[in-house]
């Protein structure tokens, strides 16, 4: 039988053991390491039932499933249509700004009690990590706007056209 033995200096096993995690967390932070976008102030939309309380919160009724649901990306470069678009979603509360260049979720609900609607009505929520991160209220009757979430009223005019 053959016995080796080896001394191992221990500040040296610790030094090359501190340069790898050094180097691991390096690559990482350069190459995809980006931090999670995720407001935990944002109002929770984990399934269909906590999006329609969302909407109901505004006084909204809408169809019980959404009649088309994808994934979109927020553009990660800014032209005016979507500085418009942010515009009105920081009026009401939210901001895709942290959220460019990302995949989110775009669920779209007929609003059944829109005041006065002649045409469909449908209501956008935009979702990232089971969270609403913005979302609009949109009338296609000709001469319709794109509105926030609250219920138009006389006094109302938070609407993008």
């Amino acid at each position: 039988m053959m016995v080796v033995t080896a001394k191992v200096d221990k500040k040296k096993v610790i030094w090359i053991a501190a340069a790898a995690v050094a180097a691991i967390v390096l690559l990482f932070a350069l190459f995809g390491g980006e931090a999670p976008v995720t407001d935990t102030s944002a109002p929770l939309a984990a399934g269909n039932d906590a999006r329609i309380e969302f909407l109901k919160g505004f006084g909204w009724e809408v169809a019980a499933s959404p009649v088309e649901s994808n994934q979109v990306r927020i553009p990660a470069d800014t032209s005016p249509v979507y500085e418009r678009y942010n515009t009105l979603q920081k009026s009401q509360g939210f901001d895709l700004t942290p959220y460019a260049g990302k995949q989110v979720m775009r669920f779209v609900y007929k609003v059944n009690n829109y005041p006065g609607a002649t045409e469909p009505v449908y209501a956008t929520v935009l979702v990232y990590k089971n969270r609403v991160i913005g979302g609009d209220i949109t009338d296609t009757a000709a001469g319709g706007n794109i509105r926030g979430f609250s219920r138009p009223t006389d006094s109302t005019t938070k609407e993008m056209s």
